[in-house]
């Protein structure tokens, strides 16, 4: 088994962010360090992250939370400058991580979970699951000419994006049907057609709305919904 995959069936992180703690030189195997990601291990490797052992086994509960994210809380399991962490408003003995980020400054949806496999289908991009947000912007009327080409693509510095769904929700509000998960994408998206996000939020994951969860509040989602989850995107 490749150690990234190891690392998230342990609990630790989802693969794309496993890869990242390997690449750190955070995790050992055998007493060495190893940094590449694709390394090759077995169950009778002795595995430690942080100095810690690392043990994936099956009989790990799985769980998946969601949570509605309030304004100035880092989408991190840990944060070096002391600021409030999405992890921190979990109440579970559960090692947790997020699936994908969310900005400070941006609120709404997102997935806490202890599932690798289940974090890596919902944030490759290979499986396009889907993310609706609502921006409020400025100067708004948005302008047909904005839809369009937000509706087309949008030329970007990291390059072109792929075609938006995009409906007015009120004079200077956006909803936005989006699939790829670009750093702060949307917001900029909007500047590429003229408009400054003023505030920004998630109110779907995949089939998962954010519904009348509370700022701040968390709940865990029921066997049913994690199906539905598992079942998203393409493939």
């Amino acid at each position: 088994m490749r150690l990234a995959k190891y690392l998230a069936s342990a609990g630790i992180a989802s693969r794309r962010a496993a890869e990242e703690l390997i690449r750190a030189g955070r995790v050992t195997v055998g007493g060495e360090t190893v940094t590449d990601p694709a390394f090759g291990v077995g169950d009778s490797d002795v595995i430690t992250f942080d100095g810690d052992p690392v043990v994936a086994t099956e009989s790990v509960q799985r769980v998946v939370y969601a949570v509605n994210k309030p304004l100035g809380v880092v989408s991190t399991a840990s944060d070096p400058q002391g600021r409030a962490t999405i992890v921190s408003l979990v109440r579970t003995a559960a090692r947790l991580y997020p699936v994908g980020r969310l900005d400070a400054d941006t609120t709404g949806l997102i997935l806490l979970t202890n599932d690798g496999d289940l974090a890596h289908r919902l944030t490759h991009p290979s499986f396009e699951v889907e993310k609706i947000y609502r921006a409020r912007v400025n100067g708004g009327p948005v302008r047909d000419t904005a839809l369009r080409r937000l509706r087309t693509g949008v030329q970007l510095e990291d390059g072109m994006t792929s075609p938006a769904r995009v409906r007015r929700a009120g004079p200077n509000v956006l909803e936005l049907t989006i699939h790829e998960g670009r750093k702060r994408q949307v917001r900029r998206m909007c500047e590429a057609v003229g408009y400054r996000v003023i505030a920004l939020e998630r109110v779907r994951f995949g089939p998962l709305e954010l519904g009348s969860l509370a700022p701040g509040a968390s709940r865990r989602l029921t066997a049913q919904e994690v199906a539905a989850l598992q079942a998203a995107g393409r493939g």
